[in-house]
């Protein structure tokens, strides 16, 4: 099969190759997050870019939420609801994710340069 192929196909397959790698980076790389916006009750209580360490309290219908911001990733570290979805959800660094707290009405997102979709609709 090696000598069917001529110098000009494999300059055309490492093109192609070069191609894909950069669209997959392009299209499928994660902007850091710059700030962090966090929602009670539908409204945004608290705005603050990722620059320091500080923890954030949010008072909601349950109690208070704990939101904690450290080396420019955020986690909820804290929250009074019953079952602890968003505080088992992690850490968030990338521009559009989002930690949600149902019952208390507390949402934290990540916005940055680049938004990132999870998905997309007409």
């Amino acid at each position: 099969m090696n000598e069917h192929l001529k110098p000009g196909d494999w300059l055309v397959a490492l093109g192609g190759l070069t191609l894909v790698a950069g669209l997959f980076l392009m299209l499928w790389g994660h902007a850091a997050g710059t700030t962090l916006i966090i929602r009670s009750g539908g409204k945004i209580v608290a705005q603050s870019d990722l620059a320091r360490n500080r923890d954030f309290e949010i008072k909601g219908p349950l109690g208070i939420t704990v939101v904690s911001v450290v080396n420019r990733r955020v986690r909820i570290a804290r929250d009074p609801s019953p079952r602890q979805y968003c505080v088992k959800q992690g850490w968030l660094s990338h521009a559009g994710e989002a930690a949600l707290c149902l019952p208390n009405q507390v949402s934290v997102e990540l916005a940055g340069a680049i938004k990132r979709y999870d998905s997309l609709s007409y």
